[in-house]
């Protein structure tokens, strides 16, 4: 694997991990008992933490990269071979 597919393996890998954490740990205005008013979503989050959830994101991918990265690099799993068909 070259660089530039890694980083792009990486950045894949972290736009999926975000995904799956922007919803840990938010209370939205309705669960608070905050009223928006008008024009306001009461299922907006009270404070969404991105900082911190950018943070988590980051070292989860790392390491699920490094994972994947291993395994391609010291062919912990191979692909079957495919069969090669006459046409």
């Amino acid at each position: 694997m070259n660089w530039v597919t890694g980083v792009a393996i990486y950045l894949t890998i972290w736009w999926t991990v975000l995904f799956a954490v922007l919803p840990l740990g938010v209370t939205s205005h309705a669960e608070a008992g905050i009223d928006k008013g008008d024009g306001g979503d009461p299922g907006a989050p009270v404070d969404p933490k991105l900082k911190k959830k950018f943070i988590t994101t980051t070292w989860i991918s790392a390491i699920l990269f490094i994972a994947l990265w291993v395994t391609i690099r010291f062919h912990l799993v191979t692909l079957p071979d495919l069969p090669q068909h006459a046409y």
